[in-house]
């Protein structure tokens, strides 16, 4: 039960910190803030995933709270994926290929930018 109320409460605070910067008004067709969201998602997730690895002692409802709560609130590859649609609906396939293809390399860079950050933090 604690391990839900971790999750839970990790959710909230992504879910609501992913909400806030939805808020912020970015000008043009390019969804920029959901494309920060999962670079900065992408960074987090690889830092706690070095941190639980590297035998820092981080409890495992620490790394629950962080990586699945944290993490999988604040993230938003089904708004990601809705927003390509929406653009390729829209006829801007130069602009959602673009928007994918940053978006995957740019979120795996972050993962291993994350990773190299926890090895250099622990």
């Amino acid at each position: 039960m604690v391990a839900v109320l971790c999750v839970g409460l990790g959710g909230f605070i992504g879910s609501g910190g992913r909400y806030l910067l939805g808020l912020v008004p970015v000008e043009g067709d390019f969804p920029l803030m959901t494309f920060a969201v999962n670079f900065a998602g992408a960074v987090l997730i690889g830092a706690v995933f070095e941190a639980a690895t590297e035998g820092s002692g981080l409890p495992d409802n620490a790394v629950l709270f962080l990586k699945t709560g944290v993490c999988g609130g604040f993230t938003t590859f089904s708004t990601f994926s809705l927003e390509t649609v929406t653009l390729l609906s829209n006829g801007k396939s130069g602009l959602a290929a673009a928007y994918v293809a940053l978006s995957v390399v740019l979120c795996l860079l972050g993962v291993v930018l994350g990773q190299w950050l926890g090895q250099k933090l622990a």
